[in-house]
């Protein structure tokens, strides 16, 4: 299976609507690896690291987010692979 990592940002009501906890449920279910973040500019940050179908399947979710968010735009940047273990809500 071939493994890949991407950098993800979020943009809309993001933040306040748990939507990195979601993010953390979600690519546990998936067996994504990486983290998740507030930005202070309101977006939510995150880097998602699994094989392809994983990371494209939590990419894909992203794009709705949780009931109470408010999606209005993702930006995507592949990048190297990087060990992770787990997926962390970060502070």
């Amino acid at each position: 299976m071939r493994r890949k990592q991407v950098h993800v940002f979020i943009s809309g009501t993001v933040q306040g609507v748990s939507f990195r906890a979601f993010t953390q449920r979600e690519a546990h279910k998936y067996g994504v690896h990486g983290w998740v973040r507030n930005v202070e500019d309101g977006r939510v940050e995150a880097v998602f690291s699994g094989t392809e179908d994983a990371v494209d399947r939590l990419v894909i979710w992203c794009q709705r987010g949780p009931l109470s968010a408010q999606v209005s735009g993702i930006e995507l940047q592949p990048m190297g692979l990087e060990a992770f273990f787990g997926f962390d809500v970060r502070h």
